[in-house]
């Protein structure tokens, strides 16, 4: 169990890197995962008395800590969000969640089936769970904060954070049909399928969605009694209350909690999307998602030092890489042709598909349903790469990419060319 004294210094220790490091790495190509990734390798090469963070005798506990960080992330996501929901408006949102979503998760089951000789069940899973872009660790290419106006949102910001806010509840269906394949022989699975883990559970997070942030809402903002309008007494920790109740009330009737949250949240901001509340609710949302991140990926970096990737072979790796390097890039980039943003705002799209903690989350709940046919040591191995390996990759280069797009769009604003600004 390790030293109890210790984890506390060491939860101690991270939380106070969460609050140092992001105003030290900013502007710098250094990500506060990347740095909290270094850390807990480090900190696992000590000869200290620390559990050894193994996601298979643990499964438990790493489902349940990896689903609190993506449900606080995706309450933040949603109210950060300034652009008002539109079928036009959102255009570059459904492309990625209706074709580079799909794709994504043809791809890598394609390729794990091929490359690692896995049952289809268990290149399905793989597939699903690291095709979503994730919510936790892609705040460097994300919406900053509510603000005013809707047109503070560009392209790849707004896109990345709609996409990540809602493709994880999406990426669950395909997560059950993975669950569902290894279970039940044949396609005898598909009509109940599509019928409860599709339609139902989807439509189920969207409407429970819908109506707890009307509720709240109109509770936050427009109650009768002072004492229950919320906004005027700006307590922060109503946006945790409300993320764990969407969540809760949603998974009650079996619904996609994920999709519920999200959708409580942009509910909530379209409510009174000018007031300095939304900003309140997001400050201390950010704050937890900043902690509950540190403490993760410390453990994520332990995990590595400890030997977690001693079951990767090389065409695991192999897959992890094609999917960061090759298919996200090139099916994001085919999803987003005819769409609004330009070709740099759309390869910038494509390219910071982020794997992270969603990712970690969907594998241990699928593992605590079924048996895949493969030893779970090589699913954690490779799952747990690719996410690394997005960590490095996409935290080295997210802050310079990003810092160079908004230098195009200054320039062209300051030249007085508003298209050019708004579409690179």
């Amino acid at each position: 169990m390790g030293n109890p004294d210790l984890i506390f210094a060491v939860a101690g220790a991270g939380a106070l890197l969460a609050a140092v490091l992001p105003r030290l790495v900013r502007r710098r190509p250094f990500s506060l995962p990347l740095a909290c990734l270094v850390g807990g390798f480090a900190l696992y090469l000590l000869p200290l008395d620390l559990p050894v963070p193994d996601p298979v005798a643990r499964r438990s506990l790493v489902e349940h800590a990896t689903e609190v960080c993506v449900l606080i992330s995706l309450m933040g996501a949603g109210l950060a969000i300034n652009r008002p929901f539109g079928r036009r408006r959102w255009a570059s949102t459904w492309r990625l969640l209706g074709l580079t979503l799909p794709l994504t998760v043809v791809a890598v089951a394609l390729a794990a089936h091929t490359l690692l000789g896995w049952p289809v069940a268990a290149a399905v899973l793989l597939g699903a769970v690291l095709a979503p872009t994730d919510p936790v660790l892609a705040s460097d290419v994300q919406v900053g904060e509510p603000v005013d106006s809707e047109r503070d949102d560009d392209e790849v910001r707004f896109g990345l954070t709609s996409e990540a806010g809602l493709n994880d509840g999406l990426a669950f269906p395909l997560v059950y049909a993975a669950i569902a394949m290894a279970l039940v022989p044949g396609v005898g699975w598909a009509g109940e399928w599509v019928v409860t883990d599709l339609l139902y559970r989807c439509g189920a997070g969207v409407l429970c969605g819908l109506l707890a942030g009307k509720v709240l809402g109109r509770l936050f903002f427009r109650a009768h009694r002072s004492d229950l309008r919320l906004a005027e007494h700006r307590d922060g920790f109503v946006a945790l209350a409300t993320t764990f109740l969407a969540y809760g009330l949603t998974e009650l009737v079996h619904g996609y909690g994920f999709i519920a949250v999200f959708v409580t949240a942009c509910t909530i901001r379209a409510a009174e999307r000018a007031h300095g509340y939304n900003g309140v609710l997001h400050g201390f949302i950010e704050q937890i998602e900043r902690l509950f991140t540190a403490w993760l990926i410390l453990l994520l970096g332990g995990f590595v030092a400890t030997g977690g990737l001693s079951a990767l072979t090389w065409r695991g790796a192999a897959v992890a890489l094609l999917l960061l390097l090759v298919i996200r890039p090139l099916v994001g980039w085919a999803a987003g042709l005819g769409g609004h943003a330009g070709p740099r705002e759309r390869g910038a799209t494509a390219f910071f598909g982020i794997r992270g903690i969603g990712s970690l989350f969907y594998l241990a709940y699928a593992l605590g349903k079924a048996d895949f046919g493969v030893p779970e040591a090589e699913l954690w191995a490779v799952v747990a790469f690719t996410v690394l390996a997005s960590l490095i990759l996409h935290g080295v280069t997210a802050t310079p990419v990003m810092a160079w797009l908004d230098r195009l769009r200054d320039r062209a604003a300051d030249a007085g060319d508003e298209p050019a600004a708004q579409h690179l």
